[in-house]
């Protein structure tokens, strides 16, 4: 069942729980995602990101075809459009959802140009994500984990001043392996989560914060998980276990590598809540 992400986070922010947001790069991934949420009952977001597939209009044409059959809800999101052309090649491939990240702007940048996005697909019933303050990079998270994070107060405004229908924030996380032990500030994120309301959260960088961390944060605010490198790493020590018999299959190369991959997704979704809370 294809459905916006705005459905499902709002229920979700509603009931007490938190998504995953697994980013796919290939069919296989894809179909593993959703064959996932449907073992599980549970509603999913599919990341793309604009860069992944050299046609994104087939590739999201590929899984929307496979989100509508499934029996569970199922929304797709362009993850971390950072230009003009990435957004309207998001809007020109069906999205149910955009992320428009202009977290590098200034604040007041940011609001303008997340604004014009809001404006736009809201006209096409798509939900739009942005992001206030900047998560970084996991290899320089002695600087990242500690600068750009978001404050309440604007997070707030920001919200109020663009219409968005849910935000990322900066807390602590970082994309990638993180060079370091990740610390979250959850006294940022209560306070964030009190002063925007009803309007849904998300984590980004969940590869690697481990799992108190992440439980912990889905408790105190945080809606959607967007996870990447930890899936496709499960995937990569699967096949390389699967690969230290000499005598192995070729034509289960990818069949070991997705069932790493699918493991460690079924963990997040049990860890967050989110099993059994799909809806028909």
């Amino acid at each position: 069942m294809l459905v916006t992400m705005k459905e499902i986070l709002e229920r979700a922010k509603k009931e007490g729980y938190g998504v995953t947001a697994p980013n796919v790069q290939s069919e296989d991934t894809a179909r593993a995602v959703i064959e996932v949420a449907e073992s599980l009952n549970a509603p999913m977001i599919v990341d793309v990101n604009a860069f992944i597939h050299p046609d994104l209009p087939w590739f999201v044409g590929f899984i929307r075809e496979l989100a509508e059959k499934a029996s569970v809800p199922i929304a797709i999101n362009l993850d971390h459009g950072k230009t003009y052309h990435d957004i309207m090649l998001g809007i020109s491939s069906r999205f149910t959802s955009i992320m428009v990240d202009r977290s590098n702007l200034t604040y007041e940048e940011n609001v303008q140009e997340t604004k014009e996005v809001v404006k736009m697909c809201h006209c096409l019933g798509i939900t739009v994500e942005a992001e206030l303050g900047h998560v970084g990079q996991g290899e320089n998270y002695e600087i990242d984990g500690v600068s750009n994070l978001t404050i309440p107060e604007e997070a707030a405004s920001f919200i109020k001043e663009t219409g968005v229908d849910c935000l990322a924030i900066a807390v602590g996380t970082a994309h990638g392996r993180y060079k370091g032990v990740p610390h979250i500030d959850f006294e940022r994120l209560e306070a964030i989560a009190k002063a925007c309301g009803d309007t849904p959260l998300v984590l980004h960088g969940g590869s690697g914060t481990g799992d108190e961390n992440l439980a912990k944060a889905v408790r105190n605010g945080i809606q959607k998980v967007n996870l990447a490198t930890e899936l496709v790493v499960a995937g990569k020590e699967n096949l390389e276990e699967f690969m230290k018999d000499s005598n192995f299959d070729k034509w289960k190369l990818m069949h070991a590598f997705i069932e790493g991959y699918k493991e460690r997704l079924i963990h997040y979704v049990k860890l967050f809540g989110q099993e059994n809370k799909a809806w028909k």
